[in-house]
């Protein structure tokens, strides 16, 4: 089955704006509607509609890392964010912020790692068989 010329074409021109928006939602996530959750998932989608128009190994090759590894970054940041308190003597995921950049957003990080990385490997097991 040939693939479509038209998804492929949509797909270079929604792609960066999907990534880009999903940054967006992550770094406004504190103050505004979105985060890590939101943004995994729109960043997911973003590498889903490229795995629709080329193919599950050309999405692997555009997200150089496993999927698999992102999930576990993801956990380990999350998890980091949260032992920063505890280091610092205050109740686990406690918010610290030095200079502007704080755990929470570290935390969203994270999420965002774990999203990405779960719905890929569940997206690109699936499309594979």
């Amino acid at each position: 089955m040939r693939p479509s010329v038209i998804l492929q074409t949509a797909t270079r021109f929604f792609q960066p704006l999907l990534l880009l928006f999903s940054l967006f939602l992550l770094l406004a996530g504190h103050n505004e509607p979105g985060g890590g959750f939101v943004g995994g998932l729109v960043a997911a989608a973003a590498l889903t509609l490229h795995a629709l128009a080329y193919g599950v190994e050309s999405a692997r090759r555009t997200l150089i890392v496993d999927p698999q590894a992102l999930l576990g970054t993801g956990l380990l940041v999350a998890t980091s964010s949260g032992v920063w308190a505890l280091a610092a003597g205050k109740p686990l995921l406690t918010g610290l912020w030095h200079g502007g950049l704080g755990t929470p957003l570290l935390f969203d990080v994270g999420v965002y790692l774990v999203v990405l990385g779960g719905t890929l490997l569940m997206v690109f097991s699936l499309m594979e068989e």
